[in-house]
């Protein structure tokens, strides 16, 4: 599991990393890593906090995860929201499940608020507000997001 906030010499704990976790940075972004899922820092934000949680296994399909996943998987939604809660402080959260280009099981988590949200001197803007998120509209996670985002999730 990853837990410190330099991550930039963290072993990966997986052997092969399946191509739709090593686009969204595996293990560079990695916030956590269980053992049917790993939740990352979305390399492109639309908004402020983005994430993706990806399946670490190779299923394409949803229903192809195993009934432990579904179960991690509550787990993890809880302390993702919790962690954006305190990080971000979001008015609505979107779970996206696109796998269009990238196969693997996976979900882009995309917090929703009204207006901006700054870090690090980049402002956010959540451009699709109150409609679907623009996933177009992208600011690049800093390294030190990424640090904070790890350092807030428990």
């Amino acid at each position: 599991m990853a837990s410190d906030a330099s991550n930039s010499d963290r072993p990966m704990t997986l052997p092969h990393p399946h191509a739709t976790l090593v686009k969204f940075g595996y293990p560079h972004n990695l916030v956590h890593e269980g053992r049917h899922w790993a939740v990352l820092v979305r390399p492109q934000q639309p908004t402020l906090g983005s994430l993706v949680l990806c399946a670490t296994g190779e299923a394409t399909a949803y229903g192809d995860l195993p009934a432990q996943a579904f179960a991690e998987q509550g787990e993890l939604v809880a302390r993702i929201e919790a962690m954006l809660t305190r990080a971000v402080g979001y008015a609505r959260i979107n779970y996206l499940m696109l796998m269009m280009v990238d196969p693997h099981v996976h979900f882009h988590v995309i917090p929703r608020y009204k207006g901006e949200r700054a870090f690090g001197g980049t402002v956010f803007s959540d451009s699709g507000w109150p409609g679907p998120p623009v996933l177009s509209d992208t600011r690049p996670a800093s390294p030190e997001l990424i640090s904070f985002l790890i350092s807030n999730f428990s």
